[in-house]
């Protein structure tokens, strides 16, 4: 069957002495006898256009994609959803019991705003199915207070972003700190139940977060059961920690510095089961590093650790290795999990344990010296309405990022490594569920 290359660029670059980057001469490629096969050499100039893309900061994932919009007093906040797949079910609630977790005023220990975080879907669903186009979910913003913020328009609040974001672009949102508020999280939170809720149909995974720690008060390792904690548990109470004993000792830390218009950090614990082996590539992209990167974007954060984290510093080799072994269904497993979940930044089927740290709200109502937007020195008394801890309501928004990064990747190892037949002596088929019992129609 005869072929044809009309216009193959064999150039790389250009020679002096006439012959191709290949390592010959093109009068050699003319003397060829293939008479069924026709070759053009064509040389190109070695200039090439440089082209910057810049990014903006407000997208995240790649097969899943978010992007976010909205500022804290203005009159919305959302995300826009592309790539999830079609014909699943969808709708406001399930975004809003999400929402309900994270919103504002929910007991004494959050802020006083009042918003009912109520959320509205504008495109990408239809008939309660999923259409496979953006997904665009809105919530209005209802209890803006602008002027609490007259002196932060004039003076730097410690710590806080209204400084870096006058370094970066010249001007900002005066206004609750407009994109750089945790209000901005509302659009992951959304984002995040969807993909909880595809985790769950596709592959029964299950992300579940809890605080361990308030200020001093840590909670215990081995307190609480990463296999068989509930959501229920973790919502019993209103610091959402699954322990009532410490739940009730970190409620009083909160309160304690609540008073005195002080506030306090501490930690999230996320753990995830029934993980499907394969999520994550080599090298740049490990699972480890977008999961760190997802939790690190949040508000406030300062710290993220995986499996033994930190601690495992302080063992040796023989002490940390996870050694393998096989259960009684013939899977190999491991007997200990302080790789989290994750080897050489795959995962390896077993429960992924991450931790994030939280610092202190920096919009306390104590006094603080600062400098005003010209450099002037002065002080602050902070006004407007702001946690005195928000790890309770970070607990939704950690959940909601490690989803995003879970179906991202799963999505990914669909695309590359189940395009395919799999090794069924080395690789595991994802789970496929029936389309009655994953709620779905064809």
């Amino acid at each position: 069957m005869a072929s044809s290359l009309s216009s193959t660029t064999f150039l790389k670059g250009t020679r002096t002495d006439g012959a191709s980057g290949l390592g010959f001469r093109a009068s050699d490629l003319r003397r060829l006898s293939v008479p069924a096969l026709h070759i053009s050499i064509q040389r190109k100039e070695a200039h090439r256009r440089l082209e910057v893309k810049a990014g903006c900061g407000s997208s995240f994932g790649t097969l899943f994609r978010v992007t976010t919009f909205g500022e804290s007093h203005g009159g919305g906040v959302g995300c826009t959803i592309d790539g999830c797949p079609p014909r699943i079910p969808l709708s406001e609630a399930d975004m809003q019991v999400d929402l309900d977790r994270r919103r504002p005023g929910q007991s004494r220990i959050t802020t006083p705003r009042k918003e009912t975080d109520t959320c509205k879907i504008q495109s990408g669903v239809s008939e309660g199915l999923t259409t496979g186009t953006p997904i665009q979910v809105f919530v209005p913003n209802t209890d803006q207070r602008g002027h609490d913020y007259s002196e932060m328009a004039i003076a730097y609040r410690p710590s806080h972003a209204d400084a870096t974001y006058d370094y970066k672009y010249g001007v900002r949102s005066v206004q609750g700190g407009g994109r750089s508020s945790a209000r901005e999280t509302i659009g992951r939170v959304i984002a995040g139940a969807v993909a909880k809720k595809l985790l769950k149909l596709k592959c029964g995974t299950e992300v579940l977060a809890y605080v361990s720690q308030v200020h001093k008060v840590v909670l215990p390792e081995g307190v609480v059961d990463n296999e068989t904690f509930t959501l229920e548990q973790v919502e019993s109470n209103i610091v959402r920690c699954p322990d009532p004993e410490y739940a009730e000792k970190m409620i009083n830390a909160i309160d304690a510095v609540r008073t005195r218009g002080e506030s306090v950090g501490g930690v999230v614990t996320c753990i995830v089961r029934n993980v499907p082996r394969g999520l994550g590539s080599p090298v740049f992209d490990k699972l480890e590093a977008e999961l760190a990167k997802a939790c690190m974007s949040l508000p406030a954060t300062k710290g993220f650790e995986i499996g033994s984290g930190f601690a495992g510093t302080f063992l040796t080799g023989s002490e940390h290795n996870d050694e393998f072994y096989t259960d009684e269904h013939g899977k190999i497993r491991t007997r200990t999990n302080r790789s989290g979940g994750i080897q050489g930044g795959i995962s390896n089927g077993e429960t992924i344990t991450l931790r994030v740290a939280f610092k202190p709200t920096s919009t306390i109502s104590k006094k603080q010296n600062t400098v005003t937007r010209d450099g002037q020195e002065t002080e602050l008394i902070a006004r407007g309405r702001h946690d005195p801890c928000v790890v309770p309501r970070a607990v939704p928004m950690v959940e909601a990022m490690v989803a995003m990064v879970l179906i991202d990747q799963l999505m990914l190892q669909y695309a590359q490594c189940h395009l395919f037949p799999i090794n069924p002596s080395l690789q595991e088929p994802l789970q496929e569920p029936s389309l009655e019992a994953a709620g779905l129609s064809i």
